[in-house]
């Protein structure tokens, strides 16, 4: 920062200035993408043992909510406190969940471990964006956020196929006890990381919130959460007629509609022009596009008679589009404006989806999916990518925690409302051994919210 001051050139993230907290940042964004991959491919193994085949997903759910809570402290904390803390205190966290996990022996046991790993998460990803918005200058954001989205790609690769070694030839277990000893690691070069660069701006520019605010953010977020989860609860196995559950989950999404907006930016739900769009955009793409991946493996093997492994891997593809739209954002030279790149990430994404839909209802062949993995990926990588250096651009530094803790959340909401909205709609419409039609239907509605994403890209320009 005192190199762009002076008139020089900042260099990029693995400059010597930034080489330290750049290994580090890298480090534990490595190890959470291959706890996400591999935990998906180890919960099979993990629900037959724990005899909780038919609450399967709330392994997913409770750590989706957990991770929303997470999100909204991170917001309050680093507001008053800075990133360091609770960046510590998400690895810390996410350990410990991790180890819950691999020794419980009762499926409450291990929920617990999951919901710690989501509130660890939800933590680290927020203060990790605050590093980032504090640590580098503007100018070399762009580069520093390719290298993340690259970090994901080695794990979303390996992670399944290692996963089912493991479980195979060991026990799910090691699964969930392999990532402690990483995270314990990452933790010692992130202290030394901060005792060899200069962090006092990591320290500064508090946010003006008074504590009355913070208080009524903390609450806003366990509403949200507990609205979150009884989402997730009403449409787990839903039916086409009125239950308790589905009273539940009608509650649970006016819930959602009541108290998001008090902690994301105002007039985000109308698409308001600037930051509130790139909100939108945020949780639009991460609605189609997780909403769809979800249901891409069950697809393949129930429709396809994949493996689970090769479902697995098609998944992994995606990464690969997801680490070049993201290295494409990085040079400015080669494209657009960056509102049109959130529009093109929503075209990108409507293709994909729209392609996967194609594959479904016309009964194409299974190996085409891999190319709307990779349509998807580019994507995310482009537009997601793009939303949080726009994001972090229209707000002053001393707003950076409470806008990356709303980023957040609009990543975690849209993938909750994404999910629920499909899987309500595949319990309902299931016809095992026929549902070509049904993924149709489900890819392509998807399709349509992420088409929303242009006219939003088209509000963020200011």
């Amino acid at each position: 920062m005192r190199a762009a001051a002076a008139g020089k050139s900042p260099g990029g993230p693995l400059s010597r200035p930034y080489l330290e907290i750049t290994l580090a940042v890298l480090a534990l964004v490595t190890i959470v993408a291959f706890e996400s991959m591999a935990v998906s491919t180890a919960m099979p193994a993990v629900a037959r043992e724990l005899q909780a085949v038919r609450s399967y997903g709330f392994a997913f759910s409770v750590m989706l909510t957990a991770q929303l809570l997470g999100i909204v402290l991170a917001g309050v904390w680093t507001d008053r406190s800075g990133p360091l803390p609770g960046a510590f205190a998400g690895q810390v966290l996410v350990g410990l969940g991790a180890a819950t996990c691999g020794l419980s022996s009762r499926l409450d046991v291990f929920l617990a471990g999951r919901a710690l790993t989501g509130l660890g998460g939800g933590l680290l990803v927020v203060m990790l964006y605050v590093i980032a918005g504090r640590v580098y200058p503007e100018a070399v954001r762009p580069r520093l956020f390719t290298y993340i989205s690259a970090a994901w790609v080695l794990p979303a690769l390996a992670g399944p196929p290692v996963a089912a070694w493991v479980t195979d030839h060991l026990s799910w277990r090691w699964v969930f006890l392999g990532v402690v000893a990483p995270v314990v690691a990452t933790m010692g070069a992130l202290w030394r990381a901060q005792s060899r660069v200069d962090t006092t701006h990591l320290r500064e520019a508090v946010s003006n919130r008074d504590h009355r605010t913070h208080v009524r953010t903390a609450w806003a977020g366990l509403a949200v959460a507990a609205a979150a989860g009884a989402i997730q609860y009403g449409t787990h196995e839903l039916s086409l007629e009125w239950s308790p559950k589905t009273v539940v989950a009608v509650l649970g999404l006016a819930g959602v509609a009541a108290v998001a907006p008090v902690l994301l930016p105002r007039a985000t739900w109308v698409m308001g022009h600037g930051l509130p769009s790139v909100v939108l955009a945020r949780a639009l793409l991460c609605a189609a596009f997780y909403g769809g991946i979800t249901y891409v493996p069950l697809f393949l093997v129930d429709q396809r008679g994949a493996t689970l492994k090769m479902a697995g891997l098609t998944l992994a593809v995606g990464a690969v589009g997801w680490a070049a739209g993201a290295w494409y954002q990085g040079h400015d030279a080669l494209h657009l404006p960056r509102y049109r790149l959130i529009e093109l990430g929503g075209v990108l994404l409507a293709a994909g989806l729209g392609w996967l839909s194609l594959v479904a209802w016309v009964d194409l062949p299974a190996w085409l999916t891999v190319v709307a993995m990779v349509l998807a990926g580019l994507a995310m990588g482009t537009g997601v990518t793009t939303t949080t250096i726009v994001a972090l651009e229209l707000s002053p530094v001393h707003e950076h925690g409470e806008t990356s803790s709303s980023l957040q959340l609009a990543d975690v909401l849209g993938s909750v409302l994404g999910i629920a909205g499909a899987t309500a709609a595949f319990a309902a419409g299931h016809d095992p051994g026929r549902d070509n039609p049904l993924f149709g239907a489900i890819f392509l509605g998807l399709a349509a919210v992420a088409a929303v994403v242009v006219p939003a890209g088209q509000r963020i320009r200011t």
